[in-house]
């Protein structure tokens, strides 16, 4: 195909190992075994005793019949692995198959950038999506990849709608969000859940001096929001198209930013010290009580 000709060598490669890891049974498993006893571990070190998670316990009861793609503000660069740190912290039982759509450029075109995919999270940064023009094919391909993937009930996609991390200084605004959203989830017709994320930064290092500090649940926790699954259900009603597509992404951008609210409640609640150090919707807890 005259779109693969464009392919560099490392997008090549990028793209045969990620159809390795992401879609053959024995890659997948090989994640879900280095997100439990790695990923898990490392960020856990990096944020547990200073996060709080509100709203996620349903999940586990939950029975899914297809996927579930998991939609939240963006932020920071580890905003997808701490919302994966609760649902393994809290034990979801069908989250087997995760998947993180990725913009291709770094993390596919760059040598590093692969190298980094694989280190943090397995290969988990996958499918990519390229900017290039001339690589629309393969965006398509991603699409039928994600609908494909979204049709097995243990599978958990995550995405975010902005499609690019919200760098102004207030962190209760989202950017405008992408159609790309809109599109996956009126063609795949997933279970959609939003999380609002708040607390984090992208000093690594920073946040690590956090998560030690005693009184670091009160001066700057990181509280998380899960909310009950989004009802799109009448945007379904029509065939698919541009207009549609926009109409679900600010659907589901609103949804997100509904959970704001909570999320602030949650933040004054925790400085004034009216929710307790045991608490069990701190992760450090909920650790010890799952040992």
């Amino acid at each position: 195909m005259a779109e693969r000709a464009e392919l560099t060598a490392t997008e090549r490669a990028a793209l045969a190992l990620g159809r390795w890891a992401n879609e053959t049974d024995g890659g997948k498993h090989a994640q879900y075994l280095f997100h439990s006893f790695f990923t898990k571990n490392w960020v856990a070190r990096t944020v547990q005793r200073r996060t709080y998670v509100d709203g996620i316990d349903y999940l586990r009861d939950l029975h899914p019949d297809r996927g579930v793609m998991v939609v939240s503000n963006h932020r920071t660069f580890f905003d997808q692995y701490v919302m994966m740190l609760a649902a393994f912290t809290v034990r979801i039982p069908w989250v087997k198959r995760i998947y993180f759509p990725v913009r291709a450029n770094f993390f596919y075109d760059k040598p590093v950038g692969l190298l980094l995919n694989y280190l943090v999270g397995a290969g988990t940064m996958y499918p990519p999506i390229f900017r290039d023009r001339y690589k629309s094919e393969l965006n398509k391909d991603a699409l039928d990849r994600v609908i494909k993937f979204l049709a097995k009930p243990d599978t958990v996609v995550g995405v975010h709608p902005e499609g690019t991390r919200g760098k102004g200084p207030d962190p209760y605004e989202m950017l405008p969000a992408q159609p790309g959203v809109g599109q996956m989830i009126l063609h795949a017709k997933p279970i959609v859940v939003p999380v609002f994320l708040n607390g984090l930064s992208n000093d690594f290092l920073s946040d690590v001096r956090l998560n030690y500090r005693k009184d670091a649940r009160r001066i700057n926790p990181v509280v998380m929001v899960w909310g009950q699954p989004i009802d799109y259900s009448e945007l379904t009603v029509s065939k698919p198209r541009a207009a549609l597509y926009k109409k679900c992404g600010d659907k589901i951008r609103a949804s997100i930013l509904a959970l704001s609210e909570r999320e602030r409640e949650l933040r004054a609640a925790g400085a004034s010290g009216q929710i307790a150090d045991d608490d069990p919707q701190w992760l450090e807890n909920r650790a010890r009580a799952n040992r």
